[in-house]
C-alpha cells in the first residue's frame, strides 16, 4: 500500500487543475482540503502528499468524471517539461524494454496508486495496471492516466507510439471512445478482467528511432543549464561540453568530439590545455553532475544511470562515483543530497 502522507511531485495534480480550469472548475476549488494552495501550484518544485492528490482526483472526478477518457487527457496534458530529470532518463532510452523500464519508475512517482507491471509469454508483451489498492470511483481514471502514459512518453520524444495490437479496461464502455483511438491507435475493449495495452513482443529489443528536434533540443538545453550551475564555460572547452550532451545516452568519444569541431584530436587537447582543461575533466564533469540530479531525483537503478552516461558496464560508473563523491551512488542518494530544486525541461 502506499502511504497516504508520502510526498511527490506536484506535476500531475497541476495538469489535471489546468485540465479543470478549461471547464469551469477554478483551482482553489479543485485544491480545497490540501496542503497546496493555489499560488504553489506553479512551483515546479511543488509537492503533495498522495493523499492529498487523490482528493484532487476526487474533487475534478466529481464535476467531470463523466467525460470519457479523462484520464487519457491527464497522460498527455502531463507533459515531458513537467518531468525534468525522468525526461533525461526517458530520453536516454536506447530501447522500447528500457524506455518502459524507466517509464515505470517514472509512473511510480506521477500515479500515487495502483501498480504497473510487464508481462512476456509467447509473442507477445503486455503493460498491465493492478487496481485492487485503488478507491472504486477512481479506477478508471487511474488506468487510463497509468497506460497511456507510456505511449504519450514514447510520441512526445521519439514521434512514434508504441504500435499496440490490443487495449482493455476493466471498466465499462464510454458514450465516446474517440479520445481512446486517438491515444492508442485502436478501439479498446472495456469490460475486460484487467486493464492492460498489448503489443508485439519483437518490438521490445529494437533500436529507438533518433529523439525528435524538440525533444533533443530541450534535453540538450537542460544538460547545459545544469552544468552552468556548477561552472561556466566559455570557448572551446563549452563546445566540448556541448557537444557531450548534444545526444541523450550517447557520450562521444573524443575523436568524434574532434571531428564535429572541424579540428584534430592533437588540436582539440592543445586547446583545451591553453584553456586550463583536458577532455578527461569536461567527461568527467558532465558525468558527475548528471548523475548527481538522476540519483537525487529518479528511481533509477545504478545499472541504468552508468548506461545513461555512457558506461560500459556498472562497475566502472561506481568506481569514477566514488572518486568524484568519496562513497557509492547508493550511499549517496541514501543520504539525501538532493539539489534543492529538481530542474525543469523548458
Amino acid at each position: 500500500m502506499v502511504d497516504p502522507d508520502s510526498l511527490r511531485s506536484a506535476a500531475g495534480v497541476r495538469a489535471l487543475v489546468h485540465i479543470a480550469g478549461e471547464r469551469g472548475m477554478v483551482p482553489a476549488e479543485c485544491l480545497a482540503g490540501t496542503a497546496l494552495g493555489p499560488a504553489e501550484l506553479d512551483d515546479p518544485a511543488a509537492e503533495i502528499t498522495a493523499h492529498d492528490e487523490l482528493r484532487v482526483v476526487h474533487a475534478v472526478l466529481g464535476r467531470f468524471g463523466d467525460e470519457p477518457g479523462l484520464g487519457l487527457a491527464a497522460a498527455v496534458r502531463h507533459r515531458l517539461r513537467s518531468r525534468g530529470p525522468w525526461g533525461l532518463a526517458l530520453l536516454g532510452s536506447r530501447t522500447l524494454r528500457e524506455l518502459i523500464e524507466v517509464g515505470l519508475c517514472c509512473v511510480g512517482r506521477t500515479v500515487p496508486f495502483g501498480r504497473l507491471t510487464v508481462e512476456e509469454a509467447g509473442g507477445e508483451a503486455r503493460l498491465v495496471f493492478e487496481d485492487s489498492n485503488i478507491p472504486p470511483g477512481t479506477r478508471a481514471f487511474f488506468a487510463e492516466a497509468s497506460l497511456a502514459g507510456l505511449p504519450a512518453f514514447d510520441r512526445e520524444l521519439f514521434s512514434a507510439g508504441v504500435p499496440v495490437r490490443q487495449v482493455s479496461f476493466r471498466h465499462a464502455v464510454p458514450r465516446d471512445i474517440r479520445r481512446y483511438r486517438d491515444i492508442f491507435g485502436v478501439a479498446p475493449i472495456f469490460g475486460a478482467p484487467v486493464s492492460a495495452v498489448v503489443f508485439d513482443r519483437g518490438v521490445l529489443d529494437r533500436p529507438l528511432p533518433p529523439a525528435n528536434d524538440a525533444a533533443r533540443d530541450n534535453c540538450g538545453q537542460l544538460c547545459r543549464d545544469l552544468l552552468d550551475r556548477h561552472r561556466t564555460r566559455t570557448g572551446v572547452a563549452a563546445s566540448v561540453r556541448d557537444r557531450l550532451v548534444r545526444t541523450p545516452g550517447e557520450i562521444p568519444d573524443q575523436s568524434t568530439v574532434a571531428l564535429g569541431l572541424y579540428m584534430s584530436s592533437r588540436t582539440l587537447s592543445r586547446r583545451l590545455h591553453e584553456e586550463g582543461t583536458s577532455f578527461r575533466a569536461l567527461l568527467d564533469e558532465v558525468r558527475r553532475t548528471m548523475s548527481e540530479v538522476l540519483l537525487a531525483h529518479t528511481d533509477m537503478t545504478t545499472e541504468q544511470v552508468a548506461a545513461r552516461l555512457g558506461y560500459a558496464e556498472a562497475a566502472s560508473f561506481i568506481r569514477a562515483f566514488r572518486r568524484w563523491q568519496g562513497c557509492p551512488p547508493q550511499t549517496f542518494r541514501s543520504r539525501g543530497r538532493r539539489p534543492q530544486r529538481a530542474p525543469e525541461l523548458v
